[in-house]
């Protein structure tokens, strides 16, 4: 598989992280099954080759749609490649949707939507015009004409979360709720009902994925030596706590993660 990464123009990119594109060359009846973990982001995907199959945590699955948007994950899924693969999609910052959508991001957590559930017709032209481009240059000036002129009609502040989440990002998931709230001169329960709205989770569990993320790194990075380290330079209070999170966002523990051969999960992560 091919796997690059490309950068959002100026005007977008407080809102999108970047862009990517995965893709093989030929047909290979051979995939296995790629574990995939919760990073905090939400993706907008435009399936130019063979559809995937989703497997949830109770072993059932189904086929993606070609063009749709993933809310945030709160757990792991598994995907497998059908045939072809050939996908370009935009990640968005953790509260970088909301500015492009006039509903709450929270209502399809856990879930995908259609681009054109999402946009309706808007969405229905927007999905065969990137079908269309035949390089990934038009889709990214395709998709940013879409997306700037959305946000110019919607007119979203979003600045409040935005800070919130950047202070989380900033400190590793090491700031609470509270301290937020003071800081913006917000309610504790107001400002976490629009983070939300925003970003589809609560700070808490953003947080909690940060770190995980973080560790997910150091453990790529190989910069530790033992567990219980990890643990502490990730921010966990204790070995056990990291344990506990590992499982849950990954359903692994985390020897049993070196085991795996998840060579997709490293193109979702924060930290490139």
């Amino acid at each position: 598989m091919e796997y690059k990464t490309y950068m959002p123009c100026k005007e977008l990119a407080k809102q999108v992280k970047l862009y990517w594109s995965l893709e093989t060359k030929d047909n290979d009846a051979s995939h296995e099954r790629e574990r995939i973990f919760p990073d905090g982001c939400i993706e907008l995907i435009f399936n130019y080759g063979d559809r995937f199959k989703k497997y949830e945590t109770n072993g059932e699955f189904h086929l993606q749609p070609y063009n749709f948007i993933h809310g945030q994950l709160k757990t792991y899924f598994e995907l497998q490649a059908t045939g072809k693969i050939g996908i370009f999609s935009a990640r968005f910052h953790p509260a970088g949707l909301q500015p492009f959508i006039n509903f709450n991001v929270d209502s399809f957590t856990d879930s995908t939507l259609t681009v054109s559930e999402v946009w309706e017709q808007g969405g229905e032209i927007l999905a065969i015009e990137m079908l269309y481009c035949a390089t990934h240059k038009e889709r990214i000036k395709t998709l940013e004409n879409f997306l700037i002129n959305k946000k110019q009609i919607l007119k979203i502040d979003n600045t409040p979360v935005e800070h919130c989440v950047n202070s989380i990002l900033k400190t590793i998931g090491a700031i609470t709720i509270e301290s937020l709230s003071v800081e913006l001169s917000i309610s504790k329960r107001q400002l976490e009902r629009r983070f939300i709205a925003a970003v589809g989770i609560s700070p808490k569990l953003l947080a909690r994925i940060v770190r995980f993320q973080h560790v997910l790194q150091l453990i790529e990075s190989k910069t530790f030596k033992s567990f219980t380290t990890v643990a502490y330079e990730g921010g966990f209070y204790d070995q056990a706590h990291f344990i506990k999170d590992f499982k849950d966002f990954t359903g692994l523990n985390p020897k049993k993660y070196f085991s795996e051969n998840l060579e997709m999960v490293k193109h979702f992560s924060f930290d490139e």
